[in-house]
């Protein structure tokens, strides 16, 4: 029952870790820089970014400690 729960965490915890890696603004121009186009149109919301960031660091701890203690087998 308690490693049912913790697993589904695990898998939930994994989806969005991935949706917020996803949602961070890319740090180069890439190929967009090479059309010139306004790709730092966005650059002001600088608080933005780091409530994602601290929502994407604590995802991935809870993340790897749900999957150290799933692999541990310390729930039975």
């Amino acid at each position: 029952m308690v490693k049912n729960i913790v697993s589904s965490l695990w898998m939930l915890s994994g989806a969005l870790l991935i949706i917020s890696v996803l949602l961070h603004s890319p740090k180069g121009d890439g190929m967009g820089g090479l059309a010139s186009s306004g790709g730092s149109m966005f650059s002001s919301a600088r608080s933005a970014e780091n409530t994602l960031n601290r929502i994407t660091w604590t995802l991935l701890s809870l993340f790897l400690g749900l999957a150290v203690v799933l692999s541990a087998g310390w729930l039975g």
